[in-house]
């Protein structure tokens, strides 16, 4: 049998020599912006991009190895359906290693187009790795130097009226040296626009990963994530969007490094996880300063803190006063169990303070956090049973407040895959450092149930949808009584070919405010409703030319008393030319108000994102140019101009600027060891 598959392997290898994707053995180059566009056609300001950028990268920069991949590793590539996952185990099983990454072409229920978008994310590595900690520079993979410089051109009031200390320029650098599942060393550091110090924050990670019992070890900066989210959430969670079942599942990650320049996010510390035959067990402990505005109590003289600020904002004598103002440690871990179906696991975290936390005395702040100490703990599994994956996680918080969230994802069909997802958090629930699945941006005070559905019609076309219904318990901000919503979003996709695909997506939102001109103590509440049309398409011109137009709606309306409607139509245009690159945008937006505002992802330099919110009416406008300069060093350089017709100013309080437009420019080199 293995001299069959051996001589069949041959030539699949053969065939794939004469196919331009087949022929290096290297992983393709990923495109996140293609990623990010895909699980979230329509942006909202809630979903941090930032996050899911840097975690999608994260999982390039680690691929996985076929030969060692288990199914919790195969779900964390969350584009890949369980009869997939699946086929690739079963195939393993069948036949042992595989012997190259070609031998994807083998696995039955793997289409070209499966194998092509998790290319760049998995890897096949034949022999036994070592597990020696030497000679680590010439082992890295991966050894470059980021260096970016940007400012707008226009002078904003902050400094035009010296309120802010430092220059106009932001400056991002970014260091990395790493061997896949071996070991990585890393910092970032970031000057805001305003701020003095060039290092104004930083952040860094040493890693060693699969030394004997030692399965990854992290000091540094770092995150983590286990079950679904609910104590210990590492950053990704694309949530609702166009892949409506396996984004509203969580994996266990583990500990990873950070690299994100999100402020005020992370541990610094240590974490371990040893392995014991079925065993993982993770422990952690970190000590961080926060940014906080501290008061003082006039009836006991005690310091407290409202809010643990996270804009990173260093510019102001205020912001600078709030710099570390507060102190907070936080100690725990997670037991893991794990079989080739089953895994069950306990996580814990105990938060404390060297200030009170104290929310302002408001009636929505009833059953917030108070006091200087918490602890969150509770189970979670994972079970596997032919097609589907069982999931679930609990967890109770100090306060005695609890929350649960429990689904599965699976495949009714060959064609057809489908999630439910169930979830309760009540009002005194407390996780810091948790972010499960939830239409708010905490995992506090709702109740829902979502339905996703992906059904594939024929080859090229497929209609994905999702259903989202949902309330919240307890009062919240602008929003004086117990309220409900839902939305459902509705994708046809059309790609008949490689060189020209179609998307038609349409998204509802319906939800309670309250009414903005009561002048009651309890505001009346009223609906509201947010619709999104969104028709897209793509074509490539051979190799060199690419052309992506998208149509956007947006309107919103509070029950009878305003209306907004607001449209864009973007046009962007890339090209290549050998190992040059440039991408193009010229885009025309209409908007009534800022409740109709539409946000655009836009293409950026290397590890930078960008989704600003287009709004009022006007133009905008990028050119990004990228290109080497010798073997080891690239360059890229972006201008991007907003103009507009409908006021005379950009921006507001310290960043408002004199005129109609808004310039920014920015250059960034990187440089390979």
């Amino acid at each position: 049998m293995r001299k069959n598959r051996i001589n069949c392997l041959l030539i699949l290898l053969i065939i794939n020599t004469l196919k331009v994707w087949g022929q290096p053995a290297n992983r393709p180059e990923i495109n996140i912006d293609d990623f990010i566009l895909k699980i979230a056609p329509i942006q909202t300001e809630d979903a941090n991009y930032e996050d899911v950028y840097e975690n999608l990268f994260t999982i390039y920069q680690n691929p996985l190895d076929l030969n060692k991949a288990d199914i919790a590793d195969l779900r964390a590539l969350f584009f890949l359906t369980e009869n997939q996952i699946n086929a690739i185990i079963h195939h393993k099983n069948k036949f042992g290693n595989f012997l190259s990454i070609y031998e994807l072409q083998a696995v039955e229920g793997l289409s070209m187009e499966n194998i092509r978008a998790i290319l760049p994310f998995v890897q096949v590595k034949n022999g036994i790795g070592t597990t020696r900690f030497s000679n680590f520079t010439k082992k890295a993979v991966e050894h470059y130097l980021v260096i970016r410089a940007d400012q707008t051109l226009e002078p904003i009031a902050g400094l035009k009226e010296d309120k802010f200390v430092g220059s106009a320029q932001r400056y991002y650098t970014r260091y990395r040296m790493s061997h896949n599942k071996d070991f990585s060393i890393g910092f970032v550091s970031e000057k805001d626009a305003g701020e003095k110090d060039f290092m104004d924050y930083y952040n860094f990670h040493v890693q060693v990963q699969n030394k004997g019992i030692v399965k990854n070890l992290v000091i540094g900066d770092y995150l983590m994530q286990f079950g679904q989210g609910m104590i210990f959430s590492a950053g990704f969670a694309a949530g609702k969007g166009s892949e409506p079942v396996y984004t509203t599942r969580r994996s266990n990650v583990g500990v990873r490094p950070y690299n994100s320049v999100v402020e005020n996010g992370s541990f610094r510390g240590i974490a371990n996880t040893i392995k014991n035959r079925n065993f993982e067990i993770t422990t952690m402990a970190a000590f961080n300063k926060r940014d906080a505005s501290v008061d003082l109590k006039e009836e006991t003289q005690d310091d407290f803190f409202s809010s643990i600020l996270s804009a990173g904002f260093h510019r102001t004598e205020t912001e600078i006063a709030n710099k570390n103002a507060i102190s907070e440690t936080n100690l725990g871990g997670n037991i893991l169990y794990k079989l080739d179906h089953l895994q069950f696991g306990f996580s814990v975290l105990h938060t404390s303070f060297d200030k009170t936390f104290q929310k302002r005395a408001l009636l929505y702040n009833r059953f917030e956090f108070t006091g200087s100490q918490n602890t969150v703990m509770g189970p979670n599994i994972s079970l596997s049973w032919q097609n589907f994956n069982f999931f679930g996680e609990a967890a109770r918080s100090t306060s005695g407040g609890f929350g649960y969230i429990s689904g599965l994802v699976g495949s009714l069909g060959p064609k057809v895959e489908w999630a439910l997802n169930l979830r309760n958090y009540q009002p005194n629930f407390h996780t810091f450092y948790g972010f499960s699945f939830a239409e708010g941006s905490r995992t506090i005070n709702e109740k829902g149930i979502y339905n996703g559905l992906k059904y594939i019609i024929k080859k090229g076309l497929e209609v994905s949808a999702f259903y989202d219904s949902y309330n919240f318990p307890w009062l919240k901000y602008r929003v004086d009584a117990p309220s409900s919503g839902q939305d459902y979003q509705l994708r046809i996709i059309y790609k008949p070919n490689k060189i020209f695909s179609q998307y038609l997506d349409f998204q509802q939102e319906t939800k309670e405010r309250n009414a903005s001109d009561s002048k009651a103590v309890t505001h009346e509440l009223l609906q509201t409703n947010r619709k999104n049309w969104v028709l897209g398409t793509d074509y490539m011109h051979h190799t060199w030319l690419r052309l992506q137009t998208k149509l956007q709606y947006n309107g919103y309306q509070i029950e009878n008393t305003s209306k907004s409607d607001g449209y864009a139509v973007i046009q962007d245009i890339e090209t290549k030319f050998k190992k040059s690159q440039i991408k193009a945008r010229i885009a025309y937006f209409s908007t009534d108000s800022y409740d109709s505002r539409i946000y655009a992802y836009e293409n950026d330099v290397l590890y930078a994102v960008s989704f600003p919110a287009y709004y009022g009416k006007g133009w905008r406008y990028y050119l990004i140019g990228k290109m080497p300069i010798g073997r080891n060093l690239d360059v890229w350089i972006r201008i991007a101009q907003t103009k507009v017709s409908d006021r005379t100013t950009m921006g507001s309080g310290t960043s408002e600027i004199e005129g109609n437009k808004k310039t920014d420019l920015k250059v960034q080199l990187k440089y390979s060891f």
